[in-house]
């Protein structure tokens, strides 16, 4: 048997049972013993590569805030991981 033939496209051409052909084609090589072939169909087995993971993060959603004061309106988008700093600027505007 070629390397890269198709033995269910030979089977279908010679109106033959695939499995059947598959068995007969096994039965052969093993009698005929064909190691070399198996030799160049192994794959050398991957060298293992630990991998370092950083600790999981949590994304934290942005703050919206939406203030009316008399006449005037803001909306205000502040990054969640900085809530700290929102407090103390709307704090000072507030004031």
């Amino acid at each position: 048997m070629q390397p890269g033939v198709s033995i269910a496209a030979i089977a279908l051409h010679h109106r033959l049972n695939a499995n059947l052909l598959r068995r007969w084609v096994a039965e052969q090589e093993a009698k005929n013993g064909a190691p070399e072939d198996r030799e160049l169909m192994r794959v050398p087995q991957g060298e293992f590569i630990p991998l370092r993971i950083g600790e999981p993060t949590t994304a934290v959603p942005d703050i919206q805030i939406e203030v009316r004061r008399g006449a005037t309106t803001i909306s205000l988008r502040w990054p969640g991981s900085a809530a700290a700093q929102c407090a103390q600027w709307l704090q000072g505007w507030l004031r």
